[in-house]
């Protein structure tokens, strides 16, 4: 999976978040619907120009991130 074939980040769509590209559906729309318990087949059918390896996408995006800097977590 490269996530960067379906992910894309343009400063005049959507304030320049991540999004799913071709589409004004935000990484953090579809991940905070994961985080939820949301599962693939519910988020599919709310947003149906979405496509099961645009959520596996969006998702490999993310944990390049979590590579990329460091999270403050309070314990």
């Amino acid at each position: 999976m490269n996530w960067r074939e379906r992910i894309s980040v343009d400063p005049l769509v959507c304030h320049g978040k991540a999004c799913i590209k071709g589409t004004r559906i935000m990484v953090s729309i579809i991940l905070d619907n994961l985080a939820e318990g949301v599962g693939e087949m519910e988020i599919l059918k709310s947003y149906p120009s979405l496509t099961l390896e645009d959520i596996k996408a969006a998702i490999a995006y993310a944990a390049e991130l979590s590579r990329e800097r460091l999270v403050s977590v309070s314990t």
